[in-house]
């Protein structure tokens, strides 16, 4: 499920209460903290039997200003992405962008990465101030899933003609384990 909401304490436990109180079992989540909202993505398994009770149950959630979207994993949507993405061998890799902001830096890199099928499975971002200058500094990190037949030094050589038309440094390399 993806929920988001006004951040205040005690709502992460409202969410933990309810899936606990329907016999639920928390598996995984991210969650952050981003303008005075909580946006978060949470994993939950709970029993056929127990599903509808949960759903109800964080339903009411809505009513002190928490959005929840579900979505069931046995969907068909989902789960025919999920033995896609299974049956494709891929390895991990880390992405990281830095340079002044300006508008279109994600939707360039993210256009070359989608043209290869490479998935981002996580995308922090931020703008911080630069040292010296002040200027408005754009920085990124990605973790990525790159398909066994996509060419690493291909993809690095078409991220290096993206950051060098926006001006802006870009290393990939291959995840540690």
């Amino acid at each position: 499920m993806t929920v988001i909401g006004a951040d205040r304490p005690g709502l992460v436990e409202s969410l933990a209460a309810r899936v606990v109180e329907e016999g639920g079992n928390w598996l995984e989540s991210r969650m952050s903290h981003l303008g005075g909202q909580l946006a978060g993505m949470l994993r939950v398994q709970v029993s056929a039997e127990n599903a509808a009770g949960l759903e109800a149950a964080l339903r009411e959630l809505e009513g002190e200003g928490l959005h929840i979207l579900m979505a069931v994993e046995g969907d068909e949507e989902v789960g025919a992405a999920s033995v896609a993405a299974a049956e494709q061998v891929m390895a991990a890799a880390i992405l990281e962008v830095m340079g002044q902001d300006r508008p279109g830096i994600v939707r360039k890199v993210m256009q070359a990465l989608a043209s290869r099928s490479v998935n981002v499975e996580e995308l922090d971002t931020e703008c911080v101030s630069a040292p010296m200058s002040g200027e408005p500094l754009f920085k990124a990190r990605a973790r990525l899933r790159v398909p066994e037949d996509v060419s690493f030094d291909d993809l690095k050589r078409e991220l290096e003609r993206i950051a060098a038309d926006l001006m802006v440094d870009i290393s990939m390399g291959v995840e540690e384990a």
